[in-house]
């Protein structure tokens, strides 16, 4: 059995995942602290010196301050300002996803090779394929007309 974990483990494809997990978490902390320390400061200043963590709504009829004092009074709150940065998280992030990929699939799409040149043409009477440099036909034996 730990032979067989052994080589589970050691497969490529596993450490790649792995190494992806790892790397995807640090990127989505550097997304997270982009919406939250350099985009959403500025949307707050424009919409009127509104910071998005205190955008909240207390369930109760108590009014808090803040998020934070709401928090530590125990009211149950829907943390509408929250949501907002994790929706501008995620597109960040599915943005850069998105391209990421289309940038190494025109890497695939070049290192595609050229179209091969063309070496065999068909028999216009007998539709065998024969090379294109052939004057007469080895199938039927037909005198080709040079194109």
């Amino acid at each position: 059995m730990w032979k067989e974990f052994k080589e589970f483990i050691m497969r490529g494809s596993v450490i790649d995942l792995a190494i992806g997990i790892i790397i995807g978490g640090a990127f989505g902390k550097i997304v997270s602290s982009l919406v939250n320390d350099i985009i959403m400061p500025p949307i707050g200043f424009l919409l009127g010196k509104v910071d998005f963590k205190d955008l909240f709504i207390t369930m109760g009829a108590d009014k808090y301050p803040s998020l934070a004092a709401a928090t530590e009074a125990g009211a149950p709150t829907i943390n509408y300002g929250l949501f907002i940065n994790n929706i501008l998280d995620f597109l960040i992030v599915a943005l850069a996803i998105f391209l990421m990929i289309k940038a190494i699939n025109s890497l695939h799409r070049k290192k595609a090779a050229e179209p091969a040149a063309v070496t065999t043409k068909k028999c216009p009477y007998c539709f065998t394929e024969i090379p294109v440099e052939a004057t007469r036909c080895p199938h039927c034996t037909s005198q080709l007309v040079s194109e």
